[in-house]
Order: C-alpha cells, then structure tokens, then sequence
C-alpha cells in the first residue's frame, strides 16, 4: 500500500495526500472520491470487519453462549484477513505507533468494533452488560491474535482465526480467574 510505504519512509505528518496519490498512481480527485483523509486510509475496512464480525455473532447457534457467538465473529471477520494483511501489519504498526493522530484513530476503530460485536450480542438476547464485555473481549481477542499472527513465521496458509480463537480462550480463562 502506498500510503503505509510513504509513511514508513518520511513518517506519517510529513507525508501528503499529493504524495500518496502519485506513488498510488491516481489523481487526487480519485483518491478524495474514495477516503475523506490520508488518516481514514488505515482503517479503510472497519466498517467491513465491523459487518463480518457481526455476521459471525448473527449466525452462531442459537445455544453458543456470548463467548461461542464472539467466537464465531471472529472467524468470519478473520477469513477477511489474507496475506496482503499479514504483509503490511508491521509497517502499519510502526507508523500507528509513530502517529498521536493514528493512535487516536486506531482507538476509535477498537470501540467501533467492540460497539459492532455489543450490538450484535445484544441483538441475540444477550443482556447489556455480559455483551459488552463479550464485545470487549472479542476486540481484545481479534488485536492479541492479528498480532501475534503478523509477527509469526508460518507459512502463509496460517491463517488469522486460529491466532484469534486462541487469544480469545486465553483471554476467557485470565477472566475466569478474576474471582
């Protein structure tokens, strides 16, 4: 991606729409027609992972506790993530981590995922406060596991859902063990 590339390179404040759109190949016209801001370019699939993960909750089976329905979240949202993902994750996090501004908006996105999976849960029956919890833990869950799975040597048909499940276990036991 152009824009992670550039930012990695110059950083994120000194590098322009201008900048981005050249390296891209497209106009800025074109660019503005697809992204508000250079900002809202790093969180371009929210509003799909927000879907697919709601999906996922939708479709559980109408016994899977709220956890077993995050669950089934988190596997649909994670078939989402391929290895272009997987590729860029680290450039991603050294410019999110170099950026006040992108921290912020990175946050922004966890809240709208935990709000997406609340809903969801909410949805299904699911009372106010254990969904948001499960929602929380669910968005926990997806971040331990895409980093974990960034950071990995498997082969590339490792895939994301596996990190995730995983996260998401380890995660219901150290609540578990809260008392």
């Amino acid at each position: 991606m152009a824009a992670v590339d550039l930012f990695t390179e110059q950083g994120y404040d000194a590098t322009t729409v201008a900048q981005i759109a050249e390296r891209a190949g497209v106009t800025k016209s074109t660019f503005f027609r697809h992204f508000p801001d250079k900002r809202e370019l790093l969180v371009a699939g929210q509003e799909t992972l927000s879907r697919l993960l709601a999906e996922g909750i939708a479709e559980a089976p109408g016994n899977a506790s709220p956890l077993e329905a995050v669950a089934a979240g988190l596997e649909r949202a994670s078939s989402a993530m391929g290895s272009m993902s997987r590729e860029l994750a680290p450039r991603l996090k050294a410019a999110v981590a170099a950026s006040a501004e992108l921290q912020e908006r990175d946050a922004l996105k966890s809240v709208s995922l935990a709000a997406a999976m609340t809903t969801a849960l909410i949805a299904r029956g699911v009372p106010d406060p254990t969904a948001a919890l499960a929602g929380e833990l669910g968005v926990l869950a997806f971040k331990r596991g895409y980093v974990v799975w960034s950071e990995s040597d498997r082969g590339a048909e490792d895939e994301l859902a596996g990190y995730a499940l995983a996260a998401l276990d380890e995660l219901r036991a150290a609540s578990a063990s809260l008392g």
